[in-house]
Order: C-alpha cells, then sequence, then structure tokens
C-alpha cells in the first residue's frame, strides 16, 4: 500500500464510481479496480459494496476513509513545515460563524498577517455545526465557534463572553405588542445557528409556538429584514452598536442564560499541528 493507493480510495469513495474515480486519477479503469482489490486483500475485508447503480463505502470502508483523512492531512503537514523549517509559512482556513466574520476577521488578520507575513489565512463563514464537521473532517484547521462543545477529537480555547440582544424595528409596536400577533414573525441563519436556537429557545420559554420563520443568510440581510419590520431577530450585542448603530433597529436586553454566548476557537488534537497553526492558537491561549 502507498499513499496513491488511499488517493485512488478517496476518489472511489467520494465519486461512487470506478470509471469516475479513474477520470479522476488520470488512469484507466482496470487499474483503480486493481488498487481496491490490493487494498481489501491488505485489510482483509470490502471496502466498498458494488450494485449495477453505484459503489458505496462499507462500515469498514468508513473507518479507513477516516484514516485516509488524516493521513492526508499529516503529509500536508509534514511537507509545509520541512519546507518552512527555517520561516513560518504556508495556509491556514480558519472557519467563522458569520458575526465573528463581520466583525473580528479583518482584525484577526491584520494582527497574524503582522507577526507572519508568510502565512496565508482563508476565511470560511457557516453555520456553528457546519465549522465543526469541517473541522472533523479536515476542511478547516481551526474554527471559531459558540460554547458549548464537547466532542471527541476537539481542542478548544475560550475566546471571550459576549452578549446577545433581541432586535426590532423601532419604527413598529414594542416587542411587548409583536408578542401578541400570530403568527409571531421572525428572521434567523439556517438551522445550526447558535442566534436561531437562542431565539426558538426564547419563544419556547414564552410559551409561543406559533412563529413564521423567515431564513436570511447574512448578517446585513437580517438587519434589513428586521429595519423593515418584517419579524425580530437575535444578534450579538457588540455587532448592533458597532455597525447598525445608525439605523431604525430597538435593542431588547435577554436573561443571562440566553443572552450570555462564550466564544471557543476549536481545533483537531490529533497529531502535531502545522507550525503556523500553533502560532496562531498561541495568539489566544497567551490571552
Amino acid at each position: 500500500m502507498n499513499t496513491n493507493d488511499l488517493k485512488i480510495f478517496e476518489a472511489v469513495a467520494e465519486s461512487g464510481s470506478f470509471t469516475k474515480a479513474a477520470t479522476m486519477m488520470y488512469t484507466v479503469q482496470s487499474n483503480v479496480t486493481a488498487r481496491i482489490k490490493s487494498l481489501e486483500e491488505e485489510f482483509d475485508t470490502k471496502l466498498f459494496s458494488r450494485t449495477s447503480r453505484k459503489v458505496e463505502l462499507t462500515p469498514e470502508g468508513l473507518i479507513l476513509m477516516q484514516y485516509c483523512k488524516q493521513i492526508q492531512h499529516l503529509m500536508e503537514e509534514a511537507k509545509h513545515n520541512i519546507r518552512s523549517s527555517d520561516r513560518i509559512r504556508g495556509c491556514l482556513k480558519i472557519g467563522c460563524i458569520e458575526t465573528t466574520m463581520a466583525l473580528k476577521a479583518p482584525e484577526i488578520y491584520r494582527v497574524f498577517e503582522e507577526k507572519y507575513p508568510d502565512v496565508e489565512l482563508e476565511f470560511k463563514s457557516d453555520t456553528r455545526d457546519s465549522l465543526i464537521l469541517d473541522v472533523l473532517n479536515y476542511r478547516l484547521d481551526a474554527a471559531f465557534v459558540s460554547a458549548p462543545i464537547n466532542i471527541n477529537g476537539l481542542e478548544k480555547i475560550s475566546i471571550k463572553e459576549e452578549q446577545l440582544v433581541m432586535v426590532a424595528s423601532s419604527k413598529g409596536p414594542q416587542l411587548s405588542t409583536l408578542l401578541t400577533k400570530e403568527p409571531l414573525k421572525i428572521v434567523v441563519f439556517d438551522k445550526g445557528c447558535i442566534f436561531r436556537e437562542r431565539l426558538e429557545s426564547w419563544l419556547s420559554h414564552k410559551g409561543i409556538l406559533n412563529y413564521k420563520s423567515t431564513v436570511v443568510n447574512s448578517i446585513e440581510g437580517i438587519v434589513n429584514f428586521v429595519e423593515a419590520g418584517l419579524g425580530i431577530s437575535i444578534l450579538p450585542e457588540e455587532i448592533v452598536s458597532a455597525c447598525y448603530s445608525g439605523r431604525e433597529i430597538k435593542s431588547y436586553g435577554l436573561s443571562k442564560q440566553l443572552g450570555t454566548m462564550n466564544t471557543l476557537l476549536v481545533f483537531r488534537k490529533d497529531g502535531p499541528g502545522s507550525r503556523a497553526l500553533q502560532c496562531f492558537m498561541d495568539m489566544y491561549s497567551q490571552i
């Protein structure tokens, strides 16, 4: 077995086809079949279930896929660390929830770039659950997400405590009046977003079960909808005051339990991370 065998294995798993995998790997189908057969003989198990329509991973194949991702990641880290033994360089992929991306990412980039100009930073914005999955699956090196998190395979560094507020249009009725309307209109990010979870928990606590959700996947969009009187939402107080203080929206305080959000930096704890990632984490572990 060599690393190319594992790349062929991953190509078959991702494409669901020996023919497509051969095209992806610039080889012939017979070679793909032979390499998969060799892997199955080496592990003494079937890695794929084959039908006339598709090829799928067996439970044993799913286990090997996880190890493949780790091996490929470690190989890339080894290349980066060897090539940059004299300087910190490479590429870091960092995930952020939408509000962190809007409010904090530029400053994160500025501070890190000043210290490590040879490291390229890439930022991705998504929901909390998607970011965690991307870190676990080696698509991201680390991510800023909300607590609590207790997941095997992840380490975490506490970053800061933030306050959340309810927001509604200042041009319309007071929040107490809005809550009497049926259905109550709310403006939220997609499922998996901590702000949506908090808002739905708040409504449940209030005994409000009849509400209509409008999904808008950007902060600017949510503010625009709220300002237009199309629903209420929950956002961090800091981003409301720093970026939208001039807008016709009004903030309402929440209880400490619902209104407090702890931001964490999460990363995998398996194997040696790149020197660039270690430097990135050190910026926060020393706070």
